[in-house]
């Protein structure tokens, strides 16, 4: 069994570290929770000369209400503007001048900050983005320019409709739920946001027990928590004694919004997203779902390429996807082509979901769909960011580490009476349908949710 990674509710006084995986498991992987609820998991990868690592911490804009939407996004911006002891230009240069790099993204349901360096540089990394996370000034001068920068990216968004069908696909199907709003914010919302909102957020949600710091490379794990202890101390993130932030695993999943959302826009191209409820990410189906992807739209080999590009030549970009969350998820197909075939190309998707629902896939697909997920954990695994990533979504929401041998068994142990199951649970539901290009109405799109 893979182990488990919760902790009691006892408070944590003195540093504890435990091994969760053995060379002989594909690479020794060490946890220490430090005083303050910090997590510190490593993997050491000998074999390379890098080290890459990140600090996340388990804030997303699921944890946003209305006037605070996108401040989770704008956070992440304003945390590379400068702290007492670097500006921004100090931050960035630090890192570059070593050929290193950094960087940071926000998701739904946390945030990421990291750095990718020579292992030798593995102490000015972890200086440097332990500083900025733990020690940003949010000067109200900051707040105002990068708020400009913020609007420019929902505007670049906005301007990207194969971007924004994905955000009008959420609104529709989870409504002005957090998981329904996006990442970004409104325009509306960031106008409105203060400093002192951003830094109150800040203060509330970046603390000690909500982080995980995840390294993976030529590193020793001693090291790493030494290096990291030492920083976060400095910064008086070490002071109190509580236990690390429960995974986060689960929640009330929010309504589901059926029927059709458009976005008029006068584009050259018709870009559509036609999803279902899916998943949530701690679903043991999940294993199952990854294969009827496959089959439906996840490769060139999937029924969906083959049918709507292939045969007819109906689009250039066709696929479908699987988005997890903690309380819900969805099963999705998107399709990028001209408006006047927008009706065949959404007639023929259907049909080939009611077939899958019918008939479920061959044993051909099964095979294939297995490949394709195996191929995905290994060949992933081969850089170290992708390591120290697997790392810190362990902790943060799944709240076990099993080693990539169990999760290729977990593959192989999927049959086509699963995967049937499973197509025969989801795809019979009624579906949302979001579309962004040159319609004037969205009411004719309803016949083919029929």
């Amino acid at each position: 069994m893979p182990p488990r990674l919760s902790t009691s509710d006892g408070r944590v006084t003195t540093p504890s570290t435990r091994t969760l995986l053995g060379e002989e498991e594909g690479g020794l992987v060490r946890r220490t929770v430090l005083p303050g609820g910090l997590r510190i998991v490593t993997e050491a990868v000998p074999t390379v000369r890098s080290v890459s690592f990140g600090i996340w911490v388990g804030v997303g804009s699921v944890e946003e209400d209305v006037a605070e939407a996108g401040a989770t996004h704008y956070l992440e911006h304003l945390l590379f503007k400068g702290t007492p002891n670097r500006s921004a230009l100090d931050i960035s240069a630090a890192v570059e001048s070593v050929g290193g790099e950094i960087n940071a993204f926000t998701a739904k349901e946390f945030t990421c900050y990291y750095a990718r360096v020579l292992d030798a540089d593995l102490p000015l990394a972890v200086d440097v983005v332990a500083d900025m996370v733990t020690s940003s000034l949010i000067a109200p001068g900051d707040v105002e320019s990068e708020r400009e920068v913020v609007l420019e990216e929902i505007a670049m968004r906005d301007d990207d409709p194969s971007d924004a069908v994905h955000d009008l696909l959420a609104s529709r199907m989870w409504g002005d739920s957090p998981l329904g709003r996006s990442i970004l914010g409104s325009v509306e919302s960031i106008t409105g946001m203060t400093r002192d909102t951003v830094n109150a957020y800040y203060r509330r949600h970046y603390l000690a027990r909500n982080m995980v710091v995840a390294a993976a490379g030529n590193l020793r794990h001693d090291d790493v928590v030494a290096l990291v202890e030492k920083a976060f101390a400095a910064a008086g993130y070490l002071d109190s004694s509580d236990a690390p932030a429960a995974p986060r695993t689960g929640g009330d999943a929010p309504g589901t919004g059926r029927g059709v959302t458009l976005l008029q826009r006068p584009t050259e191209q018709a870009n559509v997203v036609l999803a279902v409820p899916g998943l949530a990410r701690n679903d043991e189906r999940r294993f199952a779902l990854g294969v009827l992807n496959a089959a439906l739209g996840g490769g060139m080999s999937s029924r969906l390429f083959q049918e709507v590009r292939e045969r007819r030549g109906l689009a250039y970009s066709v696929y479908s996807y699987a988005a997890q969350h903690a309380a819900a998820g969805l099963l999705g197909v998107y399709v990028g082509c001209q408006p006047k075939k927008v009706d065949q190309v959404l007639e023929l998707c259907r049909t080939v979901l009611a077939e899958v629902v019918r008939g479920g896939i061959t044993a051909e697909e099964l095979e294939r769909g297995k490949g394709q997920a195996r191929g995905g954990l290994v060949l992933g695994l081969e850089d170290t960011s992708a390591r120290m990533s697997r790392l810190a979504k362990a902790e943060l929401v799944y709240d076990e580490l099993p080693s990539v041998d169990e999760l290729i068994a977990r593959v192989d142990r999927v049959t086509m009476d699963d995967v049937a199951a499973l197509a025969q649970a989801l795809l019979p539901a009624s579906p949302t349908l979001a579309v962004v290009g040159p319609f004037d109405e969205a009411a004719r799109f309803e016949a083919a949710l029929a």
